[in-house]
């Protein structure tokens, strides 16, 4: 059999193969989710790159949050509304490991910005009069450029060390997207090297960073139960809520999805699927959500940007036209 060169490969997107071949079923509810991901995500960057109120670190880093949340909604877009409204799901295969490798590393850029905002809040409940300056603009965006380099040179060698294996095998792909875990199964070779970086990058980012974010909650812990008054201990643990959700969002999907693609193999091909979709298509639809809800500051300003474009909207004097002589 002749194996097909590289650059003659086309991949299959199975989306939810349960569905069969109309899978438009599920396109309005998904449409409707990158609208909320898209607006949410920029409602909350224009908020705070207008009001200089929130020029502060934990806002900038929620910045980055909501940045990193409108990227992989970008990326996942083209081929996500592809499957589901217009019945496409061929991809070659170097858009393919394109959007495999700003999937992995907008991935980390989140795993980093999560536990830059832990640390944010730990220094903010330890050291309250210190937060500012401590934690100044130049120190934000020193750890933004770090982030951003990690991400970018960890997962850098990795489409090339896939791009060198021949896919003789099915050309399936298992999600709607293109992940580095599901093409290397596609291989017609030792993908050991793969396996053995992958499973180093994700320790050198997600581990790492989750190792971070639990030491700093444990810190945070201590500090609040020194607390001796009730209501400054709800006080201090209720501005770590909205973030707490957004680790829980993006840690929980990650290890599920990582356990069942290395050990499930007797499980429910439809288990990944969900898992995978649930990681890189809830958390940017929830993370806006709930800091729009919890964070007093955004909640405010989102309510009078409202009230001002619904002022604007309604008609003066009636539909009368006043003249001026």
């Amino acid at each position: 059999m002749e194996v097909p060169t590289n650059a003659s490969v086309i991949f299959l997107l199975e989306g939810i193969p349960e569905l069969g071949h109309d899978q438009t079923i599920i396109a309005f509810p998904l449409c409707l989710l990158y609208i909320i991901a898209f607006f949410g995500n920029c409602t909350i960057l224009v908020i705070i790159k207008k009001e200089e109120s929130l020029h502060q670190p934990m806002y900038i880093l929620l910045a980055m949050l909501a940045l990193t949340d409108f990227g992989v909604s970008l990326t996942t877009v083209p081929t996500v509304l592809g499957i589901f409204c217009f019945n496409y799901n061929q991809i070659p295969l170097d858009m393919c490991l394109t959007q495999m490798y700003f999937l992995h590393a907008l991935a980390a850029m989140e795993s980093g910005v999560l536990v830059a905002m832990a640390i944010d809040r730990l220094i903010a409940i330890m050291d309250p009069l210190r937060y500012t300056s401590i934690l100044t603009h130049s120190i934000i965006g020193k750890i933004g450029l770090v982030i951003l380099l990690r991400s970018v040179c960890v997962v850098f060698p990795v489409p090339f060390l896939t791009k060198r294996f021949p896919f003789c095998r099915s050309h399936v792909l298992s999600h709607s997207y293109c992940l580095h875990q599901d093409i290397i199964r596609l291989a017609c070779a030792d993908t050991t090297v793969n396996s053995l970086y992958g499973l180093v990058a994700v320790l050198m980012t997600k581990g790492i960073d989750s190792m971070f974010i639990i030491i700093s909650y444990i810190m945070i812990l201590k500090v609040v139960l020194s607390i001796k008054a009730n209501e400054a201990q709800i006080k201090a643990f209720n501005t770590c809520v909205c973030h707490l959700c957004a680790v829980m969002l993006f840690y929980i999907p990650l290890i599920g999805l990582s356990v069942v693609h290395r050990f499930g193999k007797n499980a429910s091909h439809l288990i990944p699927i969900l898992m995978a979709d649930i990681y890189l298509l809830v958390p940017p639809v929830i993370n806006p959500i709930i800091y729009s809800v919890k964070t007093k500051p955004i909640r405010q300003k989102i309510i009078k940007v409202f009230r001002f474009s619904m002022m604007r909207k309604k008609p003066s004097g009636h539909g009368v036209t006043s003249i001026k002589f």
